[in-house]
């Protein structure tokens, strides 16, 4: 696995052996970041699940100013401590060593604003939808918001959920990809 693009692009990333991550794949990753960018000015990234923190560290490398890594798993975090370090740009990541719940209430307190949510959550703890919707009333999310929502190929999310509207479904092997965008 590596970073596909921007300015860390072609780093080679480690993630955790066996079966409690499954990392987004080189070309579901490109895929991703094709349709919602390729490339951004700045703003704040979440990436909810990180496991190895390659989406966070993606989104970074094509022009996020930050990104915030959110992971309970602490063999995993270990993994995103060390991608974030081959960075060399340590600033611009924040790490949680917590769950996604938790970081969400933090995330309230501190009255942050995201410009793009990555949620990659475990196959087996499907919450997204509850999570846009604590995103959305509890003001988490910018006035040019994107969320990536990546599931089981079976899971179907809700084609609008509060304020934010579908843009795109991509089925990619046994994964899919749901994007949403803010609307006023």
């Amino acid at each position: 696995m590596r970073v596909v693009a921007g300015e860390f692009g072609g780093r080679k990333l480690k993630t955790l052996s066996g079966s409690q991550t499954r990392p987004t794949t080189d070309k579901v990753k490109g895929a991703i970041f094709n349709m919602i960018g390729p490339y951004f000015d700045g703003g704040k990234a979440l990436d909810l699940f990180s496991g190895s923190g390659s989406l966070g560290i993606e989104a970074v490398s094509r022009g996020m100013e930050k990104a915030y890594l959110v992971e309970k798993n602490g063999k995993a975090m270990s993994i995103v401590k060390e991608n974030v370090a081959m960075t060399k740009a340590d600033s611009a990541f924040k790490l949680l060593k917590m769950p996604a719940k938790l970081a969400l209430e933090q995330f309230k307190t501190d009255q942050i604003k995201f410009d793009l949510v990555l949620l990659d959550p475990p196959y087996a703890q499907q919450e997204i939808e509850e999570q846009l919707k604590f995103l959305v009333t509890e003001g988490l999310l910018s006035d040019k918001a994107t969320i990536v929502c990546e599931t089981d190929k079976n899971v179907e999310l809700a084609a609008d959920i509060l304020n934010l509207k579908f843009r795109k479904r991509q089925v990619y092997g046994i994964s899919a990809v749901t994007i949403y965008d803010w609307e006023d």
